[in-house]
């Protein structure tokens, strides 16, 4: 993939080329990307002055962060032991279903990222599906539909919109 470098540069120069930067400026590079490509890791690396495996060693050590390009709405269900016990593995078997794709993938039109944790913090709201940030508590196989179709709805509305 190629990145904007100009974009890039200007993202990672707010750090002013110190080391102590690194986290913010990947950060950064995540949300203007919604992943972090090898060019923009290897520009955080010039910029900022710190080794390219020390980037890396930074980018895999935080879940947050992906080396893989993420669809646009970043699905995430809990299979914490609260949720486990109140069904989020048949939750997940309905995502799944539902997207055509496994934890650790991305729908085919680029729409969807897939993911699993361990746990989210929210045990009283368990079972618990987290689409692009938004809590989706108690959530049943009834719900998954619902939830997907709603963010599904955001991109026919904004193809809509620029017609």
């Amino acid at each position: 993939m190629n990145i904007n470098i100009k974009k890039a540069t200007q993202i990672i120069k707010k750090y002013k080329g110190t080391k102590s930067g690194l986290l913010a400026a990947l950060q950064d590079i995540q949300a203007e990307y919604n992943w972090l490509p090898p060019d923009a890791l290897r520009l955080v690396s010039n910029e900022l002055c710190v080794p390219l495996i020390e980037v890396y060693s930074v980018a895999t050590f935080y879940r947050a962060f992906s080396l893989n390009p993420r669809g646009k709405h970043l699905c995430t269900v809990c299979l914490g032991t609260a949720c486990h016990v109140r069904g989020a593995p048949i939750v997940l078997d309905r995502v799944q279903e539902k997207l055509g794709v496994k934890p650790g993938c991305t729908t085919r039109d680029d729409q969807f990222t897939l993911e699993t944790v361990n746990c989210l913090g929210a045990c009283a709201l368990a079972p618990i599906v987290v689409v692009d940030g938004n809590y989706h508590g108690q959530t049943t196989v009834a719900k998954v539909d619902s939830i997907l179709t709603k963010y599904q709805k955001k991109k026919r509305s904004a193809k809509k919109s620029k017609k």
